[in-house]
């Protein structure tokens, strides 16, 4: 009979807390409510969406991305991109050979450095869009942006007649002022190969650090883009300041 008071007053008492609990009022405005917590009252956070706010489709994720999918877009866009990998480059050689006086004259203002560090910016930024156009896919602005340095670092490698040994070349079109287009050629050429030795530093990283180790730091998104401008800026130093602008 005591056992089956005692059962009758956990009930009464379980009720009256249910009652309680359900009678506390939420504050809606801060998403929290007040509940009773192993029988003290205490206010306890809320979810700001209590209901889904994604509407429920039969369309899996595949067939959502196909929708998104526009291949003729795609399409456009490399066709630009070949143009302004060729046309410009096409257009500076000519400028070299038909306008070569005109071209000189347009560079004398600038120093070997000068000549060098501009080639070399547009260059790393030029890569710089084309990562974050990876990055950031949904973003047509990192696209367009790569398209139109792509397309001055093209003009700027053709009018300095970039290929291998470019130094014969400038000196048989620009004679003693071929010193610029060289530089102009170090900072391209310097640029691209901090961004090769960016890329190996790079996969290093991610196959030879642990996800749990701090290290792992440096492969995040803002520490990688970081560690790519300080090996970028060693490049530059050393096309600046390691006598190879009066090498060639």
């Amino acid at each position: 009979m005591a056992m089956t008071n005692d059962s009758t007053d956990i009930d009464h008492e379980f009720s009256k807390n249910s009652s309680q609990e359900s009678a506390l009022p939420e504050n809606p405005q801060n998403n929290e409510a007040v509940e009773i917590v192993e029988g003290k009252v205490e206010k306890v956070s809320v979810s700001k969406h209590p209901e889904a706010s994604i509407p429920q489709t039969d369309l899996s994720l595949a067939d959502i991305k196909r929708s998104q999918f526009h291949p003729i877009r795609w399409v456009v866009y490399l066709v630009i991109l070949l143009v302004a990998l060729i046309a410009p480059y096409w257009f500076g050689r000519v400028l070299a050979v038909r306008h070569t006086a005109q071209i000189v004259k347009l560079l004398s203002p600038f120093a070997p450095q000068g000549a060098a560090l501009v080639s070399w910016a547009v260059t790393v930024f030029a890569l710089a869009t084309f990562a974050l156009s990876f990055v950031e896919a949904h973003a047509w602005l990192w696209r367009i942006l790569f398209l139109l340095l792509l397309a001055f670092e093209q003009l700027i490698a053709g009018v300095s007649l970039l290929k291998f040994q470019f130094w014969y070349s400038t000196y048989v079109m620009y004679g003693s002022s071929s010193m610029l287009p060289n530089a102009a050629n170090l900072g391209i050429i310097a640029a691209l190969i901090a961004a090769g030795v960016y890329a190996i530093v790079f996969v290093g990283l991610l196959v030879c650090i642990r996800k749990d180790s701090p290290l792992n730091v440096l492969t995040r998104s803002w520490a990688s883009f970081l560690m790519y401008f300080v090996i970028e800026g060693i490049a530059l130093l050393i096309v600046l300041f390691s006598g190879l602008l009066a090498a060639v």
